[in-house]
């Protein structure tokens, strides 16, 4: 099947198959199948507006930093580079 999303899954099963209570079945397996939701995952939160940051008039008059928090180790590499 492939990784897709829960409306295209219930398609392609009512297609091929049914069983007394398969929608709640499916939902319940795909909310919590490792695989789906590494496919289907959001990626961070929702943008918001863009604003205008004005160029400092000085030399170090403003600082601006990313941050990135809720990191989780990866492999065998447990370190971030920026």
């Amino acid at each position: 099947m492939g990784n897709m999303n829960e409306d295209r899954t219930k398609e392609r099963v009512t297609s091929t198959a049914w069983w007394p209570k398969w929608e709640q079945e499916l939902s319940e397996y795909i909310n919590t199948c490792e695989r789906c939701q590494k496919a289907n995952r959001k990626h961070g939160k929702k943008y918001g507006l863009l604003r205008h940051i004005e160029e400092p008039k000085h030399q170090w008059e403003t600082i601006n930093m990313d941050w990135a928090t809720g990191l989780v180790p990866g492999g065998k590499q447990n370190y971030s580079a920026c």
